[in-house]
């Protein structure tokens, strides 16, 4: 497999660990709107093989618009066509975000401890979830409308700590890859190595279920982050992406 190839592979099941529930193919890209805060539920990104972007671009534009919501394009580095136009638009750069790769054969064998791991979210995971995110209930349902949406095997990670839990993460396996998704540790509670427990425990249990490798994708300037997952052995970067901003609707 090429690096391009994997690149895609990663982006793909990027994807899939983290759907829209509502999102249509335009002109051959994803656009999604799912609502909430998240800009990767909200934005247009280009698929493998995605042509021309003029049409798509345009069509996202007046969708977006009937929806009273401002326009978001995600540029991949592994698919950079629309950045030209959108650069000499009114469209800011913003959240530039890496994606990085581990193999998961090195993996130490023991369990994680003070780490459980369910199929499901309880509501002590998704309260933990909506404080540290500052979800209203809008937001709040659209991440339970996600998790519902999701059609890969799942496991949702929870660090315990005194009096409740101090970070969560879920994990989604696709093929050979584990993707790990919304790591959060609550502001009193960082530093105390939660994060890493919740995703070390993650990352046993896809190997556990057949994965070779995990990715995750985290924001560059996010250092806290990048350091954690660095220590966890995300090491190699694949590739970066931003997004294209447009100005909130009039």
């Amino acid at each position: 497999m090429t690096d391009l190839e994997q690149a895609w592979r990663v982006e793909e099941a990027c994807l899939n660990a983290w759907p829209s529930p509502r999102e249509l193919l335009i002109h051959g890209y994803l656009l999604r709107a799912a609502g909430g805060r998240s800009k990767r539920q909200n934005s247009v990104t280009p698929m493998r093989g995605s042509g021309a972007p003029g049409p798509a671009i345009e069509a996202a534009r007046a969708i977006y618009e009937r929806l009273g919501r401002r326009a978001i394009f995600r540029i991949p580095a592994i698919a950079p066509q629309m950045e030209p136009l959108l650069s000499r638009a009114d469209f800011a750069v913003v959240d530039e975000t890496c994606t990085l790769l581990r193999a998961l054969d090195d993996l130490p064998a023991a369990p994680e401890p003070a780490a459980t791991v369910a199929a499901v979210p309880g509501e002590d995971w998704l309260a933990v979830r909506d404080a540290v995110n500052h979800a209203d209930a809008a937001a709040a349902q659209v991440f339970r409308d996600t998790v519902a949406a999701l059609s890969l095997p799942r496991a949702f990670a929870a660090a315990v700590a005194e009096g409740g839990i101090g970070a969560i993460a879920f994990g989604v396996l696709d093929g050979g890859c584990l993707v790990i998704e919304a790591v959060a540790t609550p502001d009193p509670l960082r530093g105390r190595g939660h994060a890493r427990r919740a995703v070390a425990a993650l990352l046993r249990w896809g190997r556990a279920e057949g994965a070779r490798a995990a990715c995750l994708q985290v924001v560059a300037a996010n250092t806290p982050a990048r350091a954690l997952y660095r220590a966890l052995g995300f090491e190699r970067e694949l590739y970066r992406y931003h997004y294209r901003v447009g100005p909130e609707p009039g």
